[in-house]
Parts: structure tokens; C-alpha cells; sequence
């Protein structure tokens, strides 16, 4: 377990860039990715808005156009931003060892596209007009598989599914699975694509979206007083984790190291946080005992702030509960207003965006605060990137069925 893991490659699909360098700027410069829904027509749900990607071209990453037509959306992100962080590394397949790298890449509900599509194909033409790929194409591990298919990685693969903790469990399995040996390379991540009409049709009935139709760009809120809701946004992020010894013989440039990894339950209740962020202060705490840190060694934490009314008071409860008097030094900031809320991949974008911060020492904004809940009270660095050293930083994310993970990272020093 005293081997040591840093990040060397990243790669995203988000509704603000489709390439690493235009999102991290997009989101600097405090654009907003939501906007009316256009997928389908929307005119009769409660919500009207999301984060989509729009013109997204998938083919570069797979192996001809036909697979790409097998492949669902959510795959189709996930495979691409893998591709992309493939890039970023500046690995060389041919010269490592193909069977100590692996992937780790979930999705919070898979394939919803292909479901509703397949299901009307059922109802209107029988089940012998089913697509021979309807469950390759739905089934949630699929990201994961074709990436190592495609890429001939025969390390440890799997997928995570945790709602919107997903993509940080992928990621903090990964770091173990570096740590105890059984890899020296992994892709980790998320993907999700379920802006579709089951998908805003489910969380319309659950009333846990904004319904600031008329205002799509100031829609997302996180932390605000007048905030009502999330988001919903859709794309994929993926890291690679590459053990350090390993990153330094190929002369690997470095963003961060990843020190500790917190995953808690709530066990408290379906989607509601536990009372007072709870089991999300267990899940931080842990994080940094297994990183050896002490919470003044963090100095940014990205927040899971979804802004949903109750997740944004017990979250900054948390982070006080943990923080003590230290909370009022840290910059806080939840992305999720200008990305939406990503679901599975959330986590994945997100750990991104710390390593950017790290390596850049810029604490990106939290967007549409403009009138901050008196119960929401910490540094949360409204409306504008903040320039400041950034040594250690918790990515937290927190997921329907009490479902907990935090990942630190700290800046890389050699």
C-alpha cells in the first residue's frame, strides 16, 4: 500500500467543451452549459432545461462508424473521453504492459436511451424487431468493456454504479487497485446520458429539478438562497491513474497525486442526505486519514452542491463538522451550475476540474450565487475564478441510496 499514485491524463465531454483546454476555460470565464432542452420535445414536463453536449462526433475513438452505431450514448461519451485521456498521457500502448492496465468506468443508470428507444420498438412491432445489441447497448459495464476492447487493456476492468457517487468510487477503486499491486495504469471515471423523456420525466416526478425554465443559465444555483433544484446535465470524464515509479520512467508530466480515498453509507434514507451531512463528514474524514492529512493541509474543497435545498445546508454542515474553524480558510466551489449535474460522471469532470485547479492554482467559480442562503455561509468563491495556491483538495460526491465518496489529490512535488 506505499505505492504511490498520480494523475496523468484527463479527458471530459461536458455541455462546455468537448476537449480539456475549451471546458477548463468555458469554466473559468463562468459560461453556463444549460440551456433548453432540444433532444426531445419537452413542452410538457415541469422542467424544460438541461446541460446537454451538443455536435458531439464520437467516431475518433472507435474503431469504424459501425460500432459507434452500437454503442449507446452514454457509452459513446465514455469510450471518447478515455480516447481523450489516452491522449492526454502521452501513453505509448505498444511500450507498457497491456495486462497491468485496466478500467474502471461507471455509469449511474446506463444505457436509458436504448431502453425507451427498444421499448417503443416492442410495444409497436414485437419483440422479434428487438436490436440483437439492446442489452450490450443498455447495460451500464459496457463503457468500461469496449474501452478495453478497443484498446486491448487486459488489467482490471470493471464498472461502478452508485448514482452520483459513481464516478468517484470508479476512481478510488482504481488508486486501491494501483496501491495493492494489481495494476500500474487505469483509466477511471463516469459517463451518463439521460437527458431523454424517462430520464427529466422521473426526476420531474421526484420535484427535485429547478423549474427556472425561463432563466435556463441561471437555472442551477448551487447554494443560493433561491435555488430550487438541480439540473440535469449529460457527458463523461475520465482520468488516468498511473502508479508514480511507472509515470517518472516514461518521463509522464504530472498533474497531482491522488493521496486518499473516503466511502461511506448514510444508511439513512433514499435520496435524502443523512441529517447534518453525517455520513458525508465520515466519508471526508476518512479521506483524509487514509491520505495522512489534516484538514488544514486542504485548501479547496470542489463541493457536491447540486443545489437542491436540503443537499447544500448538510453538506456545508459537513464540511464544518470536519473543518472546524479551518472551513472559514477553505475556498469551496460546487461546478455544477454551469456544467449541470452529470450523475454518474459528475465525479469524474470534477476530479478534473482539481487537477486543472492544482496545476493551474485557480479555484474555478460557483456560478449564480448571488443571494447566499444564511445557512450556506462558508466561501463557496461566487461569480468569479479565484487565482490562489491550491496544495490539497477534496472532491466530494454524494449519491441516491446514501451513497458516499471523497477523493483528495495534492499538488505533485516530486
Amino acid at each position: 500500500m506505499d505505492r504511490r499514485v498520480v494523475v496523468t491524463g484527463l479527458g471530459v465531454v461536458t455541455p462546455l467543451g468537448h476537449d480539456l483546454e475549451g471546458f477548463w476555460q468555458n469554466l473559468l470565464a463562468g459560461q453556463c452549459g444549460i440551456d433548453q432542452i432540444t433532444a426531445f420535445d419537452a413542452s410538457k414536463f415541469d422542467t424544460r432545461i438541461a446541460a446537454e453536449v451538443r455536435n458531439f462526433d464520437p467516431t475518433p475513438a472507435f474503431p469504424s462508424p459501425k460500432e459507434v452505431r452500437r454503442t449507446d450514448r452514454f457509452s459513446q461519451f465514455g469510450v471518447f473521453a478515455a480516447y481523450q485521456a489516452l491522449k492526454d498521457s502521452g501513453i505509448d500502448l505498444d511500450r507498457i504492459d497491456r495486462d497491468t492496465a485496466g478500467v474502471i468506468l461507471g455509469s449511474g443508470i446506463g444505457g436509458l436511451y436504448t431502453v425507451e428507444e427498444q421499448h417503443k420498438i416492442l410495444l409497436n412491432r414485437g419483440p422479434g424487431r428487438l436490436s440483437p445489441f439492446l442489452i450490450p447497448m443498455l447495460i451500464l459495464n459496457m463503457a468500461s468493456g469496449m474501452f478495453s476492447m478497443y484498446y486491448k487493456l487486459r488489467g482490471p476492468n470493471l464498472a461502478t454504479c452508485s448514482a452520483c457517487a459513481t464516478a468517484n468510487h470508479a476512481i478510488g477503486e482504481a488508486w486501491r487497485t494501483i496501491k495493492m499491486g494489481d495494476a500500474t495504469v487505469m483509466f477511471a471515471g463516469g459517463t451518463e446520458a439521460t437527458i431523454v423523456p424517462m430520464g427529466i420525466g422521473g426526476f420531474c416526478a421526484m420535484r427535485a429539478m429547478s423549474t427556472r425554465n425561463d432563466d435556463p443559465k441561471r437555472s442551477s444555483r448551487p447554494f443560493d438562497a433561491d435555488r430550487d433544484g438541480f439540473v440535469m446535465g449529460e457527458g463523461a470524464g475520465v482520468v488516468v491513474l498511473e502508479e508514480l515509479e511507472h509515470a517518472r520512467a516514461r518521463g509522464a508530466r504530472i498533474y497531482c497525486e491522488i493521496a486518499g480515498y473516503g466511502n461511506t453509507a448514510d444508511a439513512s434514507h433514499v435520496t435524502a442526505p443523512a441529517p447534518e451531512g453525517e455520513g458525508a463528514a465520515r466519508c471526508m474524514r476518512m479521506a483524509l486519514r487514509s491520505a495522512g492529512l489534516n484538514p488544514e493541509d486542504i485548501s479547496y474543497i470542489n463541493a457536491h452542491g447540486t443545489a437542491t435545498p436540503q443537499g447544500d445546508i448538510c453538506e456545508t454542515q459537513a464540511i464544518k463538522t470536519v473543518f472546524g474553524e479551518h472551513a472559514r480558510k477553505l475556498a469551496v466551489s460546487s461546478t455544477k451550475g454551469a456544467t449541470g449535474h452529470m450523475l454518474g460522471a459528475a465525479g469524474a469532470v470534477e476530479l478534473a476540474i482539481c487537477s486543472k485547479a492544482i496545476q493551474n492554482g485557480v479555484a474555478p467559480p460557483t456560478i449564480n450565487l448571488d443571494n447566499p442562503d444564511p445557512q450556506c455561509d462558508l466561501d463557496y468563491v461566487p461569480h468569479t475564478a479565484r487565482e490562489m495556491k491550491i496544495t490539497g483538495v477534496i472532491n466530494n460526491s454524494f449519491g441516491f441510496g446514501g451513497h458516499n465518496a471523497c477523493i483528495i489529490a495534492t499538488r505533485f512535488d516530486g
